[in-house]
């Protein structure tokens, strides 16, 4: 399960209407914002406490971003634009169990792999004396 979580930086404008040389420091700021909310607490919340067993999650948490500014300068006019964007990711990826002092790490596992690994077995114990048998059939004929 992913969790997508989209955040609105509030620097378009700022960023618009910033020159080349304000657009590095718009970048830092809008990263910042980001930054800020990468964090454990976006997908799981805190940690839980219960009957003496204490639940941290694990998650992976990453974040992009991008922007720009631009001008055009001409004996009309003045013109310019700039525009940014990001987006975060948090993806669970397991908890850690803390019973009686001792700690356990969980990973969540996709069930899609438990079932896939012992399909692709059984059709591979299937499939593969037919193969045999064919090949060998094949090899029989050429002798012949």
């Amino acid at each position: 399960m992913t969790q997508q979580i989209s955040e609105n930086t509030g620097l378009g404008k700022e960023l618009a209407e910033a020159g080349p040389e304000n657009s590095a420091t718009l970048l830092g700021r809008m990263a910042e914002r980001l930054g800020w909310n990468a964090s454990v607490q976006k997908a799981f919340g805190e940690p839980i406490v219960s009957a003496g067993v204490t639940v941290i999650p694990v998650a992976r948490v990453g974040y992009a971003f991008g922007g720009g500014t631009g001008s055009e300068l001409s004996t009309e006019k003045t013109v310019g634009g700039g525009g940014g964007g990001g987006g975060l990711e948090v993806r669970p990826v397991g908890f850690i169990e803390i019973r009686d002092g001792k700690s356990t790490y969980r990973p969540i596992r996709n069930p899609w792999v438990d079932a896939a690994i012992p399909l692709v077995a059984l059709m591979a114990g299937t499939l593969a004396p037919r193969a045999f048998r064919r090949w060998m059939q094949v090899r029989r004929s050429r002798i012949d």
